[in-house]
C-alpha cells in the first residue's frame, strides 16, 4: 500500500530523521525515577533493544537534570527530555539530549510574570546551541490558560490548533524550523480531528502522533490504532507513540505496538472504526512514567478495569491519573476521575472533588459513585 505523506520539513533528532518522506519513528517514555540511574538505564536499554528511534525521559528538578546526564553517559540511542514545569532546565540538559520537548501549558508554571514569548525564545536558543530538536507538545488537559478562556468548554480543539499554530509561528519568526508538533486527547476521533485541522494550516511541521492516557491493553491500543489508522492513512504522521498503562517491565510493548499498527497501515490492513468493537464504558488512564509518585497506580488502574465490567453498558467516562502534573487538569472531562499521589487517591467527579482516600480505600468509594451514576441515568432513560 503507497501512502502519499505530507510534504513536512525533515527535522533531525540524533541519529533519524522525521519528516520529509523519512520512515515514521517510533517512540516511547521510560517510567522509572529519572533518579534511580540503575533502574532507567535498564529500561532505556530495553526499549531501544525494542526498537525505539527515540526514548523521552522526563526532569522536573535538578537532581532529575543531574541523573539524567549520567543515564546518558551509559546507554546509547535518541533522547528527547521532557521539560515538565521548569522551562529553565533545558539549560542544563540540552547538552546530553537530541530534543527538547515543551509543554505550552506548562510554561505557566514557573516564573509566571514572564512572557510565554520570552521563554520559548529561551529554549530555542538553548535548542540552537546545543543541536538539538524541539517538540511542541500540545495536550487536552494541561492547554495554554489564555486560550482555553477564549472558547466554550466543551470546545478542546479550538484551543489546543491556536496554542500549536501561535507556538509554530514565534518559533519560526525567531529562525527556528528544526521542530515538530504534537496534538494529544484521549478521544481518538478529537485526536483524528485536531490533527487534521493542524495539518491542513500547516502540513510544512512534522507531527508526533499519539492518544493520551488510551489505557490498559487491548483497550488502549485500540484506541491508538483507530486514530493512527485515520491519519497515516492519509499521510499525516511522522512519528508516533502508543501510551499505554503497563507495569515497568513491559514498556517495550508499546514500541511492539507501535510497530505492529504501522505494518498493518504499510500492507493494507485498516479497518473501520465500528469494526473494533469498544465498549460503551470508557476507562481512561496515562500510562506510566517517571511522574508516578506510586507504582500501585498501574495496579490501581487494572483493579478499576476489573470492578467496573458490571458498567459495560453505561456511558460513562472514568479516568485514573498517575501523577500531580497531569492528573487534575485531566480528570476534569470524565465523569468519575482519579488521581494519584504518593499515600492517597484524589477522587473527583467532573471538576468538582469528592475527597482523598487511601489506596486500600478507593475502590469501595469509587464504586459508590459509579452505581450513583449508573441509577441517575437509568432515571433518565
Amino acid at each position: 500500500m503507497t501512502i502519499q505523506r505530507n510534504p513536512t520539513r525533515r527535522v533531525k533528532i540524533g541519529s533519524v530523521a522525521i519528516g520529509d518522506g523519512c520512515p515514521i519513528a517510533v517512540q516511547s517514555m521510560t517510567a522509572t525515577r529519572t533518579t534511580d540511574i540503575d533502574a532507567t538505564v535498564a529500561q532505556i536499554n530495553d526499549l531501544v533493544n525494542a526498537g525505539a528511534d527515540i526514548v523521552r525521559v522526563a526532569i522536573d528538578s535538578q537532581k532529575d537534570a543531574e541523573a539524567l546526564i549520567e543515564v546518558r553517559s551509559q546507554v546509547s540511542g535518541n533522547f528527547s527530555v521532557d521539560l515538565q514545569e521548569n522551562y529553565r532546565l533545558a539549560e542544563v540538559i540540552a547538552p546530553y539530549v537530541d530534543k527538547l520537548r515543551y509543554n505550552p501549558g506548562h510554561l505557566y508554571h514557573h516564573e509566571r510574570e514572564k512572557p510565554w514569548e520570552d521563554k520559548v525564545r529561551y529554549i530555542a536558543d538553548v535548542a540552537k546551541d546545543n543541536d538539538c530538536a524541539i517538540r511542541v507538545g500540545v495536550n487536552c488537559g494541561s492547554v495554554d490558560p489564555d486560550k482555553k478562556a477564549k472558547y466554550a468548554a466543551d470546545d478542546s480543539i479550538s484551543p489546543m490548533l491556536e496554542s500549536a499554530w501561535d507556538h509554530c509561528r514565534l518559533l519560526d519568526d525567531y529562525g527556528f524550523t528544526r521542530y515538530c508538533v504534537s496534538l494529544k486527547d484521549s478521544d481518538p476521533q478529537k485526536v483524528i480531528e485536531v490533527n487534521k485541522r493542524f495539518a491542513e494550516e500547516r502540513p510544512d511541521v512534522p507531527l508526533h502522533l499519539g492518544v493520551t492516557e488510551a489505557g490498559m491493553p487491548p483497550d488502549g491500543v485500540i484506541k491508538t490504532r483507530i486514530a493512527f489508522e485515520q491519519l497515516i492513512s492519509r499521510g499525516i504522521g511522522d512519528t508516533i507513540r502508543v501510551s499505554l498503562t503497563v507495569p515497568n517491565n513491559r514498556k517495550h510493548e508499546e514500541i511492539e505496538a507501535g510497530r505492529s499498527i504501522l505494518d498493518d497501515i504499510a500492507n493494507g490492513r485498516v479497518r473501520s472504526v465500528v469494526d473494533y468493537g469498544l465498549k460503551t464504558l470508557n476507562i481512561i488512564s496515562c500510562p506510566s512514567c517517571s511522574r508516578v509518585e506510586n507504582e500501585a497506580f498501574v495496579d490501581l488502574a487494572e483493579q478499576v478495569k476489573e470492578m467496573t465490567r458490571y458498567a459495560e453498558d453505561h456511558s460513562i467516562t472514568i479516568a485514573v491519573m498517575g501523577c500531580r502534573v497531569n492528573g487534575p487538569g485531566e480528570t476534569d472531562d470524565a465523569d468519575l476521575g482519579l488521581w494519584c499521589g504518593p499515600n492517597h487517591v484524589n477522587l473527583k467527579k467532573g471538576p468538582e472533588s469528592i475527597g482523598a482516600y487511601t489506596y486500600d480505600e478507593i475502590l469501595p468509594k469509587l464504586k459508590a459513585e459509579l452505581d450513583a451514576l449508573i441509577e441517575l441515568q437509568v432515571g433518565q432513560d
